[in-house]
């Protein structure tokens, strides 16, 4: 197999892939999402955090082209890009975390990775998302900067 025919062949064959495994993974609706953010709060954030989990809510969107979620504090809105569907739950998983941190720290502080730094996947979930930012760029698409 040629190189060009395997840069043809191979990125949608993980995209299908991955696709695949997002969906047995990662919950579809609101609701589905608001238990994950709630469980991956009390496992990873709960003991961090100055005060409880406030009010939030929390959805899949289809316009965060650039991001991978976004959090404004000040409602407890936190969308999350639909593109995390098609990526492992772990990597979804860091991206709620990181939202849900933005709850109690509105800015990439020191304090705010202190937050982060119990989740056991946080590099490697960094690391994926900067790899598929990269295979993005070179292939001509869209990224991210970041998680927001």
């Amino acid at each position: 197999m040629s190189a060009s025919e395997e840069q043809a062949l191979i990125p949608p064959l993980v995209e299908r892939f991955l696709r695949k495994e997002a969906r047995r993974s990662l919950p579809q609706g609101e609701d589905e999402l608001t238990v994950r953010a709630r469980r991956l709060h009390d496992a990873y954030l709960a003991g961090r955090t100055p005060a409880p989990l406030p009010p939030f809510t929390i959805r899949w969107v289809d316009n965060q082209r650039r991001r991978w979620g976004s959090c404004t504090a000040a409602d407890g809105s936190i969308r999350l890009s639909s593109r995390l569907r098609t990526m492992p739950a772990w990597v979804a998983d860091y991206v709620i975390l990181h939202e849900l941190a933005h709850l109690f720290e509105p800015n990439h502080s020191r304090a705010f990775h202190a937050l982060l730094a119990g989740y056991p996947h946080l590099e490697r979930a960094k690391a994926f998302l900067h790899g598929y930012q990269h295979a993005v760029e070179i292939g001509g698409g869209q990224w991210s900067d970041d998680a927001d």
